[in-house]
């Protein structure tokens, strides 16, 4: 299921997507971002800014372009450290004075599997992360942003990144890259984790949104739908990854290759890192185990027993 995307909006040009949230789209498209990145304004006059971007001069002046006349920036707000949305958050504060808040830095709420994995070194992984960001302002779960006029709540949603929060502002809640609006998330180990991942899914679905801001793509208008399709791809995911394994022990790679017939060569590193983490997901519930020692071009096996039924 892709969402319905239409014509890409312009770069660099507030659009208004009603309930005082605005959009502007950064200059960075590319296979993993499509056609960039979405910066969110929110509130009238001290307003909030979700996702700044990537450090990027054009983006920054087209933030603040977007500043009408009694408007300033009052607080600007991370959903994660990966460098298509976070870097321009220290100019910006530079710029307006209003601090950072996010989750924690770019190490932040990793699981503790995918924290043993990171200091192994072992896992590879490190794509696209902002290794300098750190916020001014450490956000917990559930708390609450009061400003002029608006109220957001952040909530921690690891899995595509371990300091992944979304963002809550009535009826639509800001889902940065966890869901995305025209694709599936890269979860790539040790910074993205599957297990939290699909924990992080159903939780959005518990919220009552009547729409989702994704990080990148269009909004989506129909939440739960979107949840569904995600949660089906990934056991469809991990389906097609133990029949491959049912033939013999395979690598990530080997299995990539089989799994992700018809996904564009320049995408299969991606999906790769999918496969590493669906297949670490699967050793922890028992289902595959390691071939020697766990690393990232480690053979995996079916385990000899609890194997799920199909």
């Amino acid at each position: 299921m892709q969402a319905t995307q239409g014509k890409s909006p312009p770069v660099g040009i507030a659009e208004d997507l009603g309930q005082d949230i605005r959009r502007i789209l950064a200059p960075n498209p590319s296979p993993m971002t499509f056609w960039g990145t979405n910066t969110y304004l929110v509130g009238t006059r001290q307003l909030a800014v979700i996702d700044p971007g990537p450090d990027d001069p054009a983006h920054l002046a087209a933030i603040l372009s977007a500043l009408g006349p009694g408007q300033s920036v009052s607080h600007i707000l991370v959903t994660h450290a990966h460098l298509d949305h976070s870097p321009l958050a220290a100019r910006l504060s530079a710029e307006t004075g209003a601090p950072v808040l996010a989750y924690g830095d770019a190490r932040a709420g990793r699981s503790a599997v995918m924290q043993r994995l990171a200091e192994s070194g072992v896992m590879g992984g490190g794509e696209g992360v902002d290794t300098g960001f750190s916020p001014d302002l450490v956000l917990c779960d559930g708390e609450r942003i009061a400003g002029d006029g608006w109220q957001i709540t952040a909530h921690w949603t690891p899995g595509h990144f371990g300091n992944h929060l979304s963002f809550q502002i009535g009826e639509s809640v800001l889902t940065g890259d966890l869901v995305m609006g025209w694709a599936s998330s890269l979860v790539s180990p040790p910074d993205g984790d599957l297990t939290d991942f699909l924990r992080s899914c159903a939780r959005l679905g518990t919220l009552s949104a009547q729409r989702f801001l994704p990080g990148h793509g269009a909004e989506i208008e129909r939440p739960n739908t979107r949840l569904d399709w995600l949660i089906a791809h990934r056991k469809g995911r991990e389906a097609a990854i133990l029949e491959a394994l049912d033939t013999a022990p395979m690598t990530a790679a080997e299995i990539t290759v089989r799994v992700y017939a018809d996904t564009p060569k320049g995408l299969l590193p991606a999906a790769r890192r999918n496969v590493l983490a669906h297949l670490i997901d699967l050793m922890q519930k028992s289902h595959v185990t390691p071939v020697g020692t766990l690393q990232a071009d480690a053979k995996f096996a079916r385990a000899r027993t609890n194997r799920p039924s199909r």
